[in-house]
């Protein structure tokens, strides 16, 4: 046993952990997405070639071989999206900022998609957390005014001219209405979700931010957060869901602290 140690330096043992740590960032990231066919089909054809290789089918290894070659090409343009929410997460202080919600900040925002919930009318509440939101906030109207209950209703009145889109939120203020937000390109998400819930899930899937989601058609409200949908089946899961995550500090899922937390 000694020797094993004597063999091994320090800088294996980090080297070893880094990699680990990378690898498994890296499915973190990919898991439940397309992302997880398209590796599966690289390894495939990986596996294909080595196959030719070992039994000697020349054509077959000089399609594969040709293929290959544009191998770093290939996985960047199919992995482009998940390689810049990768990057995002790398570019992240480990410090978190101080971008969390005050308790009343939090009860607007609560009272409005109840209000809203009950009366089957749609919503899209943006709260902007680490990720700086300025190429969505620039894409709708700028408010810069004080976040109310009664503002964020009438913006999503079906009347208003801002209600088609997506209302963005930071300090207590909301920043812009009407945003236009990427939609997510996941198959696995159930079907009867439209447009709205697909665009919060999509921003979700390349920032922190969290998405509060009212359905029009269920009445539901829901949370997204790191590409995840979970519904709140009534107010005191939806108080609770929000307090963890901003009151009671919850930190990043990839953020320093958490890994000292762990038992």
């Amino acid at each position: 046993m000694m020797d094993l140690f004597n063999y091994y330096r320090w800088q294996d043992i980090v080297d070893i952990l880094v990699v680990a740590f990378v690898i498994n960032q890296l499915i973190s990231i990919i898991r439940g997405t397309r992302s997880v066919q398209m590796a599966l089909g690289l390894i495939i054809l990986s596996i294909v070639y080595s196959l030719a290789k070992v039994l000697d089918l020349s054509t077959l290894m000089w399609l594969l071989q040709n293929f290959l070659s544009s191998i770093l090409l290939i996985v960047i343009i199919v992995f482009q999206q998940d390689i810049r929410r990768a990057l995002t997460q790398v570019g992240k202080t480990p410090f978190q900022k101080d971008m969390d919600f005050a308790d009343k900040d939090l009860d607007e925002i609560i009272r409005s998609v109840q209000y809203l919930a009950k009366r089957r009318i749609g919503a899209l509440i943006v709260i902007e957390r680490e990720t700086g939101l300025r190429d969505f906030v620039e894409s709708g109207i700028e408010l810069d005014a004080r976040l109310t209950r009664e503002l964020l209703i009438s913006i999503f009145m079906p009347v208003s001219p801002l209600h088609d889109g997506g209302v963005i939120v930071g300090n207590g203020r909301i920043l812009t209405a009407g945003c236009i937000l990427p939609l997510s390109q996941n198959p696995f998400i159930n079907k009867r979700y439209g447009t709205r819930h697909r665009a919060a899930i999509g921003l979700s899937e390349e920032t922190d931010a969290v998405i509060v989601v009212v359905s029009e058609e269920t009445q539901e409200i829901s949370i997204v957060k790191n590409g995840v949908l979970t519904t709140q089946p009534d107010e005191i899961n939806l108080i609770n869901s929000l307090r963890a995550i901003f009151i009671e500090k919850e930190g990043p899922s990839h953020s320093w602290k958490s890994w000292f937390s762990k038992k």
